[in-house]
């Protein structure tokens, strides 16, 4: 694989001319004489002084600090003075209230300076948790190879993460393992792609794409909130529908979903992927998106990932749980969207703590530091609805409903068989309009009998972006 230099990379993603270096010139003659012969030599080869280049520059006009790891000075090793410049050039995007954009390519901590170098790890992962605790974004390129101290500390604290293809990404190098253990480390479980689908990362880029993606990410974790394109319902909302009525066009296939929001309601979107942890759950989508005009973080229940075979597991809440906790860091509104028939209950759920994910999601839902919106968009089954429900404002279509079980569920409980659901839901009063007159739901949404997913999507988005735009 080839691999990029710093310089070209520089060209490649930032605005001509704009970048300028906050580095100092380095010391190196305190060193043993043979280290200092294979300092020069790498200095040489690579074209940079060390392995780490910082500086600021623009991306579309937009400034930024940009932290660039340099693979051909020493296999982008860290030592005392690479970190150093790491820490400095964090600490003054904090000082200056500027983003981090950061690429890795290293093969960790710099062997020949031991353990000096690698307590750093500490050092640079306090800047950046004071960087992040500040609001600021950081966002993570992973490069061909990034490993060990690297990939455990700076490499793995953006709020955004992507890699480039088939890169080695890893803990320990695989030369290490084997060398260590007789064995060659398992092929393919240390690439991005890997780590992609298990959801440790967010995606796999081509450093071509680069540029759009930063432009993208900056666009939504930078700009301003701009006007609204996208109309408000005002009409007046009344019940043309009885409430089982409501449940089966809930439950109709062609139902707008969250996809349909982000899609149609939002100008801008970065999917998020993953709990960063090692698990992933299609049926949560988190994405960072600009709804008609205003940035936030959406964290939805997609409707078509969610079947009797495969239901919303307790990954899918802990990847919900991620999506609010970067609400609270990067200080962006949070909307979360409503539409399951329901969590898995499964002995694989229980002991996956499905019941404390509900829990877990409920309390930082209702704590939350940031203005909320949440969005009664379809069906509403149980405590995996209730777990996304939480918000300064929730709002819900006119046919959306929320039930502690499926009427079916209900009906065996109190009846023994499901053909009082009807009754039953009835009888909860689980419909948007019961819940609006309780005052669970804030506003509600009118569906007119003309409306395709497009059209209600951009209905929805309107009355995202309004509430947020009042509650900011």
């Amino acid at each position: 694989m080839g691999r990029l230099t710093t310089h070209e990379l520089i060209d490649l993603v930032l605005d001509p001319g704009s970048f300028t270096s906050w580095d100092e010139p380095i010391d190196i003659s305190h060193h043993p004489e043979p280290y200092r012969t294979e300092l020069k030599a790498a200095a040489e080869r690579a074209g940079t002084d060390e392995s780490i280049v910082t500086g600021r520059a623009t991306v579309k006009g937009r400034p930024v600090a940009v932290v660039v790891n340099e693979f051909r000075f020493l296999a982008g090793s860290i030592g005392q003075a690479a970190a150093q410049r790491i820490v400095a050039a964090v600490r003054r995007a904090t000082a200056e209230r500027l983003p981090v954009l950061a690429t890795t390519a290293s093969g960790g901590t710099r062997m020949q300076e031991g353990t000096p170098a690698f307590v750093t790890m500490v050092d640079i992962s306090r800047a950046l948790m004071d960087h992040k605790a500040a609001g600021l974004p950081y966002l993570v390129y992973l490069r061909h190879p990034t490993t060990g101290g690297v990939f455990a500390s700076w490499g793995s604290l953006g709020h955004i993460t992507i890699a480039e293809p088939g890169a080695l990404i890893g803990f320990l190098g695989p030369k290490v393992y084997e060398l260590l253990n007789g064995v060659p480390f398992p092929p393919n479980v240390q690439t991005s792609d890997n780590l992609a689908h298990r959801g440790i990362i967010d995606a796999v880029v081509l450093p071509e794409e680069l540029p759009s993606i930063v432009d993208t990410a900056l666009s939504l974790l930078v700009d301003p909130v701009t006007n609204p394109q996208r109309h408000r319902r005002t009409e007046p909302v009344s019940r043309h529908r009885d409430t089982w009525t409501s449940v089966e066009l809930t439950r109709r296939p062609d139902r707008v979903g969250v996809r349909e929001v982000l899609r149609y309601g939002s100008d801008a979107t970065i999917r998020l992927q993953g709990t960063e942890k090692g698990e992933r759950d299609s049926a949560m989508i988190v994405a960072i998106a600009r709804l008609d005009g205003v940035p936030c973080v959406v964290v939805g229940q997609d409707r078509t990932t969610q079947t009797r075979i495969k239901p919303m597991g307790p990954a899918a809440l802990r990847e919900a749980r991620r999506g609010i906790r970067l609400a609270n860091e990067l200080q962006l509104p949070l909307v979360s969207v409503i539409d399951t028939p329901g969590a898995e209950l499964s002995p694989q759920a229980e002991e996956g703590a499905i019941a404390g994910e509900i829990a877990r999601c409920i309390s930082q839902m209702s704590t939350i530091q940031v203005p909320s919106v949440s969005v009664l968009l379809g069906q509403g089954c149980g405590g995996g609805a209730l777990a996304l429900l939480p918000a300064a404002r929730v709002i819900a279509t006119e046919n959306a409903w929320l039930s502690p079980l499926p009427p079916e569920g209900a009906s065996a409980i109190v009846h023994g068989d499901i053909d009082h659901a009807e009754e039953l839901a009835v009888a909860q009063r689980i419909s948007a309009f019961d819940l609006h007159e309780l005052g669970t739901v804030h506003r509600l949404i009118p569906e007119r009998d003309e409306d395709t997913p497009e059209t209600l999507a951009h209905a929805v988005a309107a009355e995202v972006a309004g509430q947020l735009r009042e509650l900011t």
